[in-house]
Parts: C-alpha cells; sequence; structure tokens
C-alpha cells in the first residue's frame, strides 16, 4: 500500500573478476546482457533530484550524481541518519552535498554522455570542452565502504576548481590535511561525521572559505583527482546498547586507512567483483529491440516506449530493480526504506520510513526469486531487531497478549506512528519462511526464523476472536487503505492464514512442538474462509458490500493470490476466477506501487496478456514531484517508479512481476512460463531460485513454447515441474497432461547435480 499523506482529515493520529563463493558456479554460466543493454544513459546533466539523477550505493551510504560540466553536485546518504527514538517515528535524514565548482564555467561544451552501466555498478561521465576530454568515473565501494570518484582528462593540468562539502543539518565544514569534514549530533543523540578525502596528482591545492565560514578546498591544475567520499553515525542495530555503538569518527578512520594505500585500480577490482558475484546471477532476454531505440537515450526510449515495443528497455527496468536493491540493501546494514537509501530531504515523504502494510514487504518480494538471498537479510535482521520494542508497545495496546505486532510507520530505533496494522507482523514473518523455502537452510530456521514466526502465531492466538460457532476472525480489522474497521476483513484473515501455514511447516519440519503446532493447525482451520460475493468478486469484507464501480489502488484482499498461496488457478480455481473478477472491477491504471502489484496478481492468476497491459502502463514516462493517490503512477527519467512521487517499492514489485510472469513456485511445484504474454515469444532467462533451493540455470523458449531447460538442484530432494509443452530427458520420467495446465513431472533429485529438458 502507498503509505499515508499527513493531511488533515487523517491528523487524528568490465574486469570479470571471480573469487571463491558459493555462487561461483553460477556467476561463470551466467550470460549478462550485451554491455549497452544494461546501461542507462543521458546526453545532458541532471537538473532534478529524483526525475533525472542516477542513484548510487552499497547498501549502507548511496549518492545521487547530477553530472553537471560547470558545477558537479552529488547527494549524499547514509542509511542510519535517522530523527526520532522508540517513542516517536521521526524521520530518515538527508546526509549531505557533495560540490565541485570547475573553473572555465563560460566555455562551451560538446560530445556529453552520463551513463549508469548496471553490468559494474559505475557511473561515467564524458564531455569536451576547450578541445580537451573529460571522463568522471564514481562507484560506490561495499567492500571497501567508500564512494570512490575519479577526475581524468587527455590533457594534463586540465583540472582546476573548488570542492566544497554541505550538512544538510548545518554543521560547519573543516579541512584536515587533504580531508573536508563535517560532524554533527542528532536531538536524539545520534552522531554523525561524512569526510572526502582527495588525492591529487600534480597540480596543487590550498585552503579557501566560503562566505559562511566553512572551509573548501582549492584544486589548481591537477593531472587527475580522485575523491574517496564516506559517511557514519554511531547508530547500532542493537537494543540492548541503546541503539549506539562505534563513533563515527574512528570508524571513518579506519576506513580511510585502510582504502589510502589501494590503487584506484585494486579499489574497482573488488567494487566490480563483489558486485557482479551478485548482479551477474540472473540474465533476461526479451527479445530484439531495434537499433534505433537501442541508441537513444534512456528517457527518450521511454518516452517511446508506447509507440514503438522496447522488450530490452523492459529487460533493463528488470535489472534496474535488482541494481537498486543490491545499492540499498547488503548484509550487515539496514533494509530498503521507502526510498530505498536515496534521500534528499529532512522532512521526506511518509518520513521515508518502514510502512508495514505493503511497502517494506514488496521491496523484498524481487530478493530470493532473482537470486539476491543476501540481500534480503538486513530486512530479516530489521525484523529481529524490532521484536522487543514491539513487545512492549503491543502489550500496552493489547493488553494479556503474547508475542507482538506493529503500526504501519516505522523507524529503525523501533519507534512506530499512526495506526496500528495487526496483521503487520505476520506479514513479517512470510519473509522469515520464504528465505527458508529458497535456501533450505535448517539451522536458520531452528536458530532464528522459528522463534519469531512462533511468538507472532502465539499473538494471533491470543488475539483472534472465536465465535460461537468457532470460527476465528481478526477483530477489528481494516482493509488497507480504504473501508470500514470491523470483524474478520478478507486481507486479515488471509495474513493469519498464511503465518499459521508456515508456522506449521516450520514446526513439521524442525521436528518440534507438536502440541503447539497441532493447536495451530486447529486454528487454522476454523479462519474465516474467503467468500465469493454477489457479483461473483472475491469479497473484500465478510458482508458482501463490494462496489463493482470502485478502483481503489489497493486490492488488499487478494493477498492470498500474491504474495500469500492460498489462491490458485490449479488448486483453489473457484477463488482465482473470484479474484480476477475483482480485479478487473478495480482497474489497469493506478500508483505505480500499485501497478506494480497488480503485475503479480495477473501473473499468479497466469493471464500473461493481462499482466503485460499492466507493465506496459506501468512503464509510463510522469514528471514533476507532486502526489497522486490513484492514478498517477509511472516511470520518470531515470527509471525511478512514480508512486507519485519517488517511492522504490514500484521498481522492486516491477522485477518482482516479471519473474513470476516467467517462473512461480509458491504452489510446491515449478511452473515454467505460467503468464507469458503474447508479446515475448522468444526469450531466455537464467539464474532465478526457486523454492526448494533450485535455481534455473537455464530457460530458453521460442514462439511461446520452452526448447531448453537446465535446473540445478542446490539442496537434493524431489521436484515437480510444470511445463507447457513436452519436453525430452535421459531421465524417465512419467508426465501428466493436466487439463490444459500444462505437462506435469515428477523426479528425485542429488545435490549439485542440473537436470537438462530440452524439445
Amino acid at each position: 500500500m502507498f503509505p499515508f499523506l499527513k493531511c488533515a482529515v487523517f491528523s487524528l493520529c568490465l574486469l570479470g573478476l571471480c573469487f571463491s563463493s558459493p555462487h561461483l558456479l553460477a556467476q561463470k554460466k551466467s550470460k549478462p546482457n550485451a554491455i549497452d543493454d544494461l546501461k542507462l544513459w543521458d546526453d545532458q546533466p541532471a537538473k532534478t533530484w529524483m526525475t533525472e539523477a542516477y542513484p548510487i550505493g552499497n547498501g549502507r551510504i548511496g549518492g545521487m550524481v547530477f553530472g553537471g560540466v560547470d558545477q558537479e553536485h552529488i547527494q549524499f546518504n547514509d542509511n542510519s541518519l535517522w530523527s526520532g527514538d522508540e517513542n516517536d517515528r521521526g524521520a530518515y535524514q538527508a546526509f549531505g552535498d557533495l560540490f565541485i565548482d570547475f573553473d572555465n564555467k563560460e566555455s562551451s561544451f560538446t560530445n556529453y554522455r552520463r551513463t549508469l552501466d548496471l553490468g559494474k555498478s559505475v557511473q561515467q561521465i564524458s564531455f569536451t570542452k576547450n578541445n580537451v576530454d573529460y571522463k568522471r568515473e564514481y562507484f560506490c565501494s561495499f567492500p571497501d565502504k567508500v564512494m570512490v570518484l575519479r577526475y581524468t582528462a587527455s590533457k594534463k593540468g586540465a583540472f582546476s576548481g573548488i570542492v566544497s562539502l554541505k550538512d544538510q543539518h548545518g554543521s560547519r565544514v573543516s579541512v584536515s590535511g587533504n580531508q573536508l569534514i563535517f560532524k554533527g549530533t542528532l536531538p536524539n543523540g545520534l552522531t554523525y561525521q561524512a569526510t572526502a578525502s582527495l588525492k591529487i596528482e600534480n597540480g596543487t591545492s590550498k585552503i579557501v572559505t566560503d562566505e559562511k565560514g566553512n572551509s573548501q578546498l582549492k584544486i589548481d591544475h591537477a593531472d587527475v583527482v580522485t575523491i574517496l567520499l564516506t559517511g557514519a553515525t554511531n547508530y547500532l542495530n542493537v537494543r540492548e546498547k541503546n541503539w549506539k555503538g562505534e563513533e563515527p569518527e574512528s570508524r571513518i578512520q579506519k576506513i580511510l586507512a585502510e582504502v589510502s594505500t589501494k590503487p584506484y585500480s585494486v579499489l574497482m577490482a573488488r567494487h566490480i567483483a563483489d558486485y557482479q558475484n551478485l548482479f551477474n546471477r540472473v540474465s533476461l532476454t526479451l527479445g530484439s529491440t531495434p537499433n534505433s531505440n537501442r541508441l537513444l537515450p534512456t528517457h527518450l526510449r521511454l518516452k517511446n516506449y508506447k509507440d514503438a515495443p522496447d522488450h530490452g528497455l523492459e529487460a533493463l527496468i528488470f535489472q534496474y530493480g535488482r541494481y537498486l536493491l543490491i545499492s540499498s540493501s547488503r548484509k550487515g546494514g539496514l533494509p530498503a526504506n521507502l526510498q530505498g537509501l536515496w534521500n534528499e530531504s529532512n522532512n521526506p515523504p511518509w518520513g521515508s520510513d518502514y510502512h508495514s502494510n505493503i511497502n517494506i514487504q514488496m521491496n523484498y518480494w524481487l530478493a530470493e526469486p532473482t537470486n539476491l538471498s543476501e540481500c534480503q537479510i538486513p530486512y530479516l535482521d530489521y525484523i529481529n531487531s524490532m521484536r522487543e520494542v514491539s513487545k512492549i508497545s503491543t502489550q500496552k495496546q493489547y493488553p494479556g497478549v503474547r508475542g507482538w505486532t506493529v503500526k504501519t510507520e516505522n523507524n529503525i530505533f523501533g519507534g512506530q506512528s499512526f495506526l496500528w496494522n495487526t496483521p503487520g507482523s505476520a506479514w513479517y514473518a512470510q519473509a522469515l519462511w520464504e528465505h527458508y523455502a529458497f535456501t533450505k537452510d535448517t539451522k536458520y530456521l531452528r536458530n532464528f526464523a522459528y522463534p519469531i514466526i512462533k511468538e507472532i502465531s502465539e499473538f494471533w492466538d491470543d488475539h483472534l476472536k472465536r465465535r460461537p460457532d468457532g470460527t476465528l476472525v481478526s477483530p477489528l480489522g481494516w482493509s488497507p487503505q480504504h473501508g470500514p474497521t470491523e470483524d474478520g476483513v478478507t486481507h486479515d484473515q488471509q495474513i493469519v492464514y498464511d503465518l499459521f501455514t508456515n508456522y506449521i511447516e516450520s514446526a513439521d519440519i524442525l521436528k518440534i512442538d507438536k502440541a503447539y503446532r497441532d493447536h495451530i493447525l486447529d486454528l487454522k482451520n476454523h479462519l474465516l474462509k474467503p467468500k465469493i460475493g454477489k457479483w461473483g468478486q472475491l469479497q473484500e469484507w465478510e458482508t458482501d458490500r463490494d462496489d463493482p464501480k470502485d478502483n481503489h489502488r489497493h486490492v488488499s484482499h487478494l493477498f492470498g493470490l500474491h504474495p500469500g498461496r492460498e489462491i490458485s488457478t490449479i488448486t483453489t480455481p473457484e477463488l482465482a476466477k473470484a479474484a480476477k473478477v475483482s480485479l478487473l472491477a478495480r482497474g489497469d491504471a493506478s500508483t505505480g506501487w500499485s501497478m506494480a502489484w497488480k503485475i503479480n496478481f495477473w501473473a499468479r492468476l497466469q493471464d500473461g496478456d493481462h499482466a503485460y497491459v499492466i507493465l506496459k502502463n506501468f512503464m509510463t514516462p510522469v514528471g514533476g514531484s507532486g502526489m497522486d493517490y490513484n492514478n498517477g503512477g509511472g516511470i520518470y527519467a531515470n527509471l525511478f517508479c512514480a508512486h507519485p512521487p519517488f517511492q522504490i517499492d514500484g521498481n522492486f514489485g516491477y522485477t518482482a512481476g516479471v519473474s513470476e510472469m516467467l517462473f512461480q513456485s509458491q504452489t510446491g511445484e515449478l511452473q515454467f512460463l505460467p503468464a507469458l504474454p503474447k508479446e515475448w515469444a522468444n526469450g531466455n532467462i537464467q539464474g532465478l531460485k526457486a523454492r526448494g533451493d533450485f535455481e534455473i540455470t537455464n530457460l530458453e523458449w521460442k514462439n511461446g513454447k520452452i526448447v531448453k531447460l537446465s535446473i540445478k538442484s542446490l539442496s537434493g530432494g524431489n521436484c515437480t515441474i510444470r511445463i507447457p509443452n513436452n519436453l525430452k530427458s535421459i531421465l524417465k520420467l512419467k508426465n501428466t497432461n493436466n487439463s490444459g495446465s500444462g505437462y506435469r513431472y515428477s523426479f528425485k533429485t542429488e545435490i549439485g547435480k542440473v537436470y537438462n529438458f530440452s524439445a
């Protein structure tokens, strides 16, 4: 769902390097798209932060690059810089800005190009000025914890200008040696610091001062300039230590001491190797794109999209979602928030917070299926770290219950605001289960996930209302974000069903808590079930009051279809048909994140052509920074998703939706091409993951039929596949043609073995 506006009505509340890794084989076997097909580019500098600047990040720090010729501007963030505390949600804060004001501003320039290379996570800016070719190269390194900015030219001594920092909270900037530094303390006691360390090859530098007394560095006639930019706070994601850890100054000193001895080429190589170990696991081709489109700047490709097919752009935006997740969510850090980690404001829309009634969950729909399991870990760690604060808050609201739940708006300290979202923690629990389902990591399930899933189940054991006939309903629920507050809301019922299903399966796998497992099974069997209404719709409420003219952006009562697994075209065809009736009534146009969810809905309904209609609506170019809560969604020139304004869950949801169109595994089967649209008659995808810890090392199709399929079993066990056309294999398989729903095969697998099929 979209986060709430605080308006009056609601004021009541390149190098190909490899290294040892479990995924080394996947990295070697993956065939990334042709290099130009993995680039966003523009022929002019960015003028606006939200719609044109390109993002860069390493999971903790990130920036938005403008690429100006006369003045470079990089607005940067650290995702732990928050106001608020355990009692006040506060807001995610902007950190600072780095500016470089170059000399010779009066000169014109030619051959300008600003590029974001998704294949390497490197940005480049190039242009010609006064017969000198200038090149800038930027990347944000996870292994070395710095943003690296390098400036070179075809002529010696070509760089002269002033480098400056700006603290978004107004502290004074000082110079120490070759470093620009600012530091400060927020009212909540969070300390922060940013440091830009300059290395100048030849040329000179001196300290100058701006009109406000901030120190700057003036560079004269340098051959090459390299800037190492990093920031930090004293935030620690451990409540027992009062959320405070090492001071930022000492952290930054250690980081810069370690990287200062490494040549630029080494920093670049380490960055690319680390990034490509994640990114290169999945490649996607959805058909050819004419060069007349491929060679255009990205914003023009988007503008032309509705007039001419551009399957390369569709695949690019799929990979862009993976790039954004890698760049904003890395192990050991915080999860991606409403804007990933990119934020230019100290009062951003909805606090750029963690919204618990779909947004943070949608951020991670792509993680496991598109082979970025490690990038989900910050979300899981976040859930774990919030438990104790949430238990205290929950006890105040719901005295006597075990377990915990959350409100709608949440920060990094466990602070919450707005309405109670009682199913929120149960939806969190789905991510805990899914990480196991995709990895089969029993140790993780036993020691980390199971205790949390159990205590959330205990909350619902205590919170559910028992009716005289034995039916169990969620009391006083709300179908976000409209309708009455009442018992038995379908959205709540489906999420609790999902929670109980995941708990029961967890207990069975671990062979523990049988008595409580049986108790939860009994509760699950007595939950109020989904209902089909008078016009054939899936009812949003227990009362049959759905309005067929209601086109609200939220379709919350279809949770059981996606991301849940209660509704399926194969196992519950009548409910799936009712879900389709509801979707048709809601319409295809909506806000960005809502259209992304609808792509996933139609994929689960195995209607690829309708999913593609939504996908094309999603790829509507929009501009400006206003808010539209209903039909204003689309994509900005920099391919950020417009809610509007920018909200990153739409990007992530789109990537998940494309994955669902090509492959699904939620029903216990591996379903190939379940929602393939006619427009994607030919294509190839490599590297997707399936529940059961299977990797789809190759899926190639022509004319809508699979021609090659390879499945790698990473944990062994039984594998059941469903495919649209009959395939050959060296395995002796018994197949079942399931009444038009495809050919179904089952076979036993061995750990590490690849199973090949062909037409």
